[in-house]
């Protein structure tokens, strides 16, 4: 999509152009669906909808797009009270900080970037706070040396984060999230991964996500 926040999707230029790129990520996703031998509708497409209007999430859900993505509280907060669909199911990506999750447990369906602790006790507390439940990934560190400011757990201790969020009584454990590090093979980071999920579903059978992005996607 190219962003245009100033611009309503009631206004049919905007709709086509959202349908015709929608159409354009369809097909590329059926193509790589295909040749990784998965069935047609197997992965799930995420609209990261950050920096753009409400307007426009409205839009791509009456294209049949359910899934929206934002990585910032402030902005997340009231995109989300001013959708008018329904039915859709919001994922907080990017790094969260703790003094935030309890609030993002309010109105996040799926935090797909819990790396500490601290972070699983925030999001049950607020989860709790707000009667419902909420989905979780693990975020996964993908590169080979740790980098300053950015988020994802040590694969040694995937164990333990997953061992803390299966004793929460408001979180559920739906698998693992990793962003390829820039300037290194995405195969490479993406095989990590994909060996991390692994190891987490010998435990727990249930967390069959594997969501897998680029440093420039969030």
């Amino acid at each position: 999509m190219s962003e245009s926040p100033s611009t309503s999707a009631a206004d049919p230029r905007r709709v086509a152009e959202l349908a015709a790129n929608l159409a354009a990520v369809r097909a590329r996703l059926a193509a790589a669906e295909s040749q990784a031998g998965r069935d047609p509708g197997a992965v799930t497409l995420i609209a990261v909808s950050k920096f753009f209007p409400a307007s426009d999430v409205d839009a791509l859900a009456a294209l049949g797009v359910s899934d929206f993505g934002e990585n910032k509280h402030q902005e997340a907060v009231v995109k989300v009270g001013q959708v008018q669909a329904s039915g859709l199911v919001w994922h907080f990506i990017g790094q969260l900080q703790t003094n935030k999750a309890a609030a993002v447990a309010g109105y996040a369906d799926q935090v797909d970037s819990v790396d500490r602790r601290s972070l699983v006790t925030a999001l049950d507390k607020g989860a709790r706070a707000a009667g419902r439940k909420v989905d979780v990934l693990i975020q996964v560190s993908l590169a080979d040396v740790p980098t300053a400011g950015r988020g994802g757990a040590d694969p040694a201790a995937v164990a333990e984060l997953a061992e803390a969020i299966e004793a929460a009584e408001q979180l559920r454990l739906r698998g693992v999230m990793g962003v390829a590090p820039k300037g290194e093979d995405p195969a490479v980071a993406f095989a990590r991964l994909v060996q991390s999920s692994r190891e987490l579903r010998r435990v727990y059978p249930k967390a069959q996500q594997v969501s897998a992005g680029m440093s420039g996607d969030i």
